[in-house]
């Protein structure tokens, strides 16, 4: 199963209940208490999954790591194709 059917699935039994809830065809005193709450929990829910999503991009950019060998060898990759184009006659303006 893929996330895709693992998402949707999740979200059509939690709106199936929150439907029922919401249009009282389920009857408990506990959703009669909380009825306020449940109606705005899809903007709640909206809220949290931003908040989480970016506090996940921040925490993964702060923490991301060099790769300084990497790097050299990139520029030294570079620099030895300029040579090649220079001896094949290609200039640049530098």
């Amino acid at each position: 199963m893929t996330k895709l059917n693992e998402l949707l699935i999740g979200l059509t039994i939690f709106f199936g209940i929150y439907g029922a809830i919401t249009t009282r065809q389920i009857k408990h005193e506990v959703f009669e208490y909380f009825f306020f709450e449940i109606q705005i929990l899809p903007i709640i829910m909206i809220i949290a999954l931003g908040i989480y999503a970016v506090t996940t991009v921040l925490y993964r950019t702060l923490t991301f790591n060099d790769c300084k060998e990497a790097a050299l060898e990139l520029q030294t990759e570079i620099q030895e194709a300029k040579q090649d184009l220079k001896r094949k006659g290609f200039k640049f303006d530098e």
